[in-house]
C-alpha cells in the first residue's frame, strides 16, 4: 500500500524559490504534492506562513487572503503562521558616491517563525508515528537537523521536494530523496478560478497572477 505521507511546505521559501516571477502563484499543494509523489497517499498538508503587511504592496494582503481561503478548502491542510519582523538596517550602495556615505538606511523585514514550527512538528508528528513518511517542500538548511532526526533516528523517510534546481548539500546529505519542482509540476497543480469555498461562495483568483 502507498504510504501515509504527511507533507511540510515553507510557504515563503516556495514562493520566493518557484512561483514569485511565474504565473502559477494560484497554486493547489495537494495536486502538487501528488503529482510529484505519485507513489504516495497523501493525508496531510501543513503550511507555514506569515501574514504580509502591505507596507510595500498595499494589494499583496487581500491577494494573500484570497490564496489562503483556497487552501483551506483543501481537505487535511492545515495553515500555521510566523510572523514578520519589521526593521531598519545599513546597506551598502552598489555604486558609492565618490563623497558620501557609502551605506543607506533601508526598511526590511524578516519573516520568523515557520521554519522552528515546521521543524518542531515534524518532529513531533514523527515521534508520535502519525506518518510512514514525509516530505518538506524547502530549500531552507536550518532543516537539516530536524529531517536528520527523523530519519537516522526515527528510522521514517522524509523526502525533500526541492523549490528550484539547486539543493543544499547538507539537505541532500540527510534527506531519503530529493524531487524538485518544474513549471510542468506548477502548471498542472493550478486551482481552478474560482474556487468555491467551504460558504459556497466563490474565491477568485486574484487579478495578474
Amino acid at each position: 500500500m502507498p504510504s501515509r505521507t504527511f507533507v511540510y511546505v515553507d510557504g515563503f521559501n516556495l514562493y520566493y524559490r518557484a512561483l514569485a516571477q511565474r504565473p502559477y502563484k494560484w497554486l493547489n499543494l495537494h495536486a502538487l504534492a501528488s503529482g510529484i509523489l505519485a507513489q504516495n497517499q497523501i493525508v496531510e498538508i501543513k503550511y507555514y506562513t506569515a501574514r504580509v503587511s502591505g507596507a510595500r504592496d498595499p494589494g499583496e494582503p487581500g491577494r494573500q487572503h484570497a490564496y489562503l481561503r483556497a487552501l483551506m478548502t483543501i481537505p487535511g491542510l492545515s495553515i500555521y503562521y510566523g510572523r514578520f519582523l519589521p526593521k531598519k538596517i545599513m546597506r551598502p550602495l552598489v555604486i558609492p558616491p565618490l563623497i558620501g556615505s557609502k551605506y543607506v538606511l533601508v526598511h526590511s523585514t524578516e519573516e520568523k517563525g515557520s521554519d522552528v514550527n515546521l521543524a518542531a512538528h515534524l518532529i513531533r508528528d514523527g515521534f508520535k508515528g502519525k506518518f510512514e513518511a514525509a516530505a518538506v517542500i524547502s530549500k531552507d538548511s536550518d532543516l537539516v537537523e530536524p529531517i536528520r532526526i527523523v530519519v537516522r533516528e526515527l528510522g521514517l523517510p522524509v523526502g525533500l521536494i526541492c523549490p528550484d534546481g539547486a539543493v543544499p548539500s547538507q539537505l541532500k546529505q540527510v534527506a531519503s530523496f530529493v524531487r524538485h519542482i518544474v513549471k510542468q509540476d506548477l502548471a498542472a497543480a493550478q486551482f481552478p478560478n474560482p474556487v468555491i469555498g467551504g460558504n459556497g461562495k466563490p474565491i477568485h483568483k486574484p487579478p495578474h497572477w
